[in-house]
């Protein structure tokens, strides 16, 4: 007997949980497969985590998830956790003893580029680790310009800021990453690639950012109208090319994360455009965000 053929499925695999073997239960209605699990809330409880499209240590960085942040466990075996995570809705495996079950409520972010977590008040104390941009901790004491976190260790107070109050200049955040290396699958202050930095800065100035550029360029701001030319573009205009994304700056100059210099950089936008029109890679889009872009750096 001929078995039932399955229901054709469109989705991106990126953001639904689904597996050939299994899916989130909130899809049972949508996909047809073998099991269903509900899912388990956890925490990244590590600076950060990396994410793969598949399980083990040798599999391709494909994202990454930061301290603090939410992560729906579907699935673990072996080590590795497989599920979705509460920024993005990026699907993958990630190391699963670097997810904390007993959830915390943060209050803030780490709005310094890095900020080292301390076992103390104190700034003599060796440091357990140092915590990313946009890394999301629970306050629960201040003391001695220190703030102490739910599950241990002291951040310095000026690092942070509340959740509720983003740093819109998204630009400004940006140029303080200048130098950090380029990181296929990096959304850290410790490396990044095109997407991630755009993600990143966005995530700071309280713009949700999906994770990759295809997604980024349907989902933010408004479309800016060709021609893609450098003076019809304005300050703070991300332009997208296939495969990456950078912002554009006053006085023809253009920041992003690449391959060029391996790092992120501020290149001059014609030689930018030069070269990808050379590679046969040009401007396949422009989008205008209404965040505040701030002042055009001298």
């Amino acid at each position: 007997m001929a078995k039932p053929r399955r229901k054709a499925e469109s989705f991106d695999s990126r953001t639904t949980p689904v597996r050939d073997d299994l899916a989130a239960a909130h899809l049972r209605n949508r996909v047809q497969r073998p099991r269903y699990a509900e899912g388990e809330t956890r925490q990244v409880a590590v600076p950060v985590l990396p994410l793969g499209f598949r399980p083990g240590a040798d599999a391709r960085l494909e994202s990454q998830l930061l301290f603090g942040e939410g992560f729906t466990v579907y699935d673990e075996a072996e080590g590795w956790a497989w599920g979705q995570s509460a920024l993005d809705g990026y699907v993958g495996y990630v190391p699963a003893d670097g997810l904390a079950a007993e959830l915390t409520r943060p209050s803030h972010a780490v709005a310094a580029t890095t900020s080292h977590l301390y076992p103390d008040a104190d700034l003599k104390q060796r440091p357990l680790a140092q915590l990313s941009l946009a890394s999301r901790v629970e306050v629960v004491e201040e003391r001695a310009g220190y703030c102490r976190l739910a599950g241990g260790g002291w951040l310095f107070a000026k690092h942070l800021a509340p959740l509720d109050e983003p740093a819109p200049d998204y630009i400004g955040t940006g140029l303080r990453l200048l130098g950090v290396p380029y990181l296929w699958g990096g959304r850290s202050a410790q490396g990044v690639d095109c997407s991630g930095f755009l993600q990143l800065v966005l995530q700071r100035a309280g713009i949700a950012c999906p994770r990759d550029t295809d997604q980024q360029a349907e989902a933010l701001g408004d479309a800016v109208p060709e021609p893609y030319e450098p003076a019809a573009l304005k300050h703070g205009d991300l332009v997208f090319f296939p495969g990456h994304v950078g912002i554009v700056l006053d006085g023809g100059r253009f920041l992003h994360a690449n391959a060029f210099d391996m790092a992120v950089a501020v290149h001059p936008l014609d030689e930018v455009l030069a070269r990808a029109d050379a590679a046969g890679a040009g401007v396949s889009g422009a989008r205008r965000l209404w965040a505040e872009a701030g002042p055009a750096p001298q």
